[in-house]
């Protein structure tokens, strides 16, 4: 089996956390590929595709490309960007995908990269500290829909332990616990739009897992709409109709022997019809067609 064929296989598994890496690291290449391209022939027309896709905090530009709140999660800044991200993706993702299926997977990781963006946008254009930085500033990256994955995981299975290098056994919620205080004490210091962001995920995995449980309906309705969207993206099985015509060969029933009739017509001399089995009078009937 090729490298093609193998990715292929494994996208087709239908495995969530698997489509949303294969996803981001297709997206990554494909402008990393972009990015040589135009470098190499000069063009800085190649270098701003992907301006299209980030999500830009600035309201007046957002309105122009509302897509870019989906998008912009699948963008990374370098290779350990994607790295990291993947890395958590793929150990914490997978927890939640084993004990809640794809569709919450698929919930977890947008709805958290959209409430990320959500806040993102909202603290760069409500915040004073941002105002001269609003114009021109934007957020890429699968920080906030994985830290959506990581809380959800957490509050949902707290107590699970994962072994961390050098500090083995740590369970769970501390991991989480840790996670989101750093982005939190990390605003300041640099990226504040991607922490925000960060915090804005976060927040969501928390509230999803209580909602969920606390609100059936509100969960079936949410796995209606995923699935009906997910269907509009899954290739429907091409079927294809045989007509095949099938001949019927017929036995004649063989007809009873001379010697079985005499045998049931003994039988009716001595104890009457009434005495024959059913089999025995379909003999005696078949005997008489002819």
């Amino acid at each position: 089996m090729s490298i093609i064929d193998e990715i292929k296989f494994q996208f087709h598994q239908k495995n969530a956390i698997t489509r949303i890496i294969f996803i981001n690291v297709f997206v990554f290449l494909f402008f990393s590929i972009v990015e040589v391209i135009g470098f190499l022939l000069n063009q800085s027309s190649f270098l701003g595709i992907i301006n299209y896709f980030v999500l830009p905090s600035n309201l007046s530009k957002f309105i122009f490309q509302p897509w870019s709140i989906l998008t912009y999660m699948f963008l990374h800044d370098g290779f350990l960007h994607i790295l990291f991200n993947m890395l958590w993706l793929y150990w914490v993702g997978s927890l939640l995908q084993e004990y809640l299926g794809n569709t919450k997977t698929y919930e977890a990781y947008f709805l958290g990269g959209i409430s990320g963006g959500i806040l993102y946008l909202l603290a760069y254009n409500l915040l004073p500290v941002f105002s001269a930085n609003v114009s021109y500033s934007f957020a890429l990256g699968a920080s906030a829909g994985v830290l959506s994955l990581v809380c959800a995981a957490a509050t949902l299975l707290p107590d699970y332990n994962f072994q961390l290098l050098f500090l083995g056994n740590v369970k769970l919620k501390y991991i989480a616990i840790v996670s989101v205080l750093l982005d939190l004490i990390s605003i300041p210091q640099g990226n504040a739009g991607g922490h925000i962001a960060h915090l804005g995920g976060a927040m969501f995995g928390f509230l999803f897992i209580k909602l969920i449980y606390a609100n059936n309906n509100f969960s079936y309705k949410l796995d209606a709409v995923f699935d009906g969207v997910l269907n509009l993206f899954t290739p429907k099985p091409k079927i294809k109709i045989q007509h095949k015509t099938t001949f019927m060969k017929t036995k004649s029933p063989s007809k009873p022997s001379q010697a079985d009739v005499d045998v049931i017509l003994d039988k009716i001399s001595k104890s009457g019809y009434e005495s024959l089995s059913q089999t025995e009078k379909e003999t005696l009937f078949k005997a008489s067609k002819d």
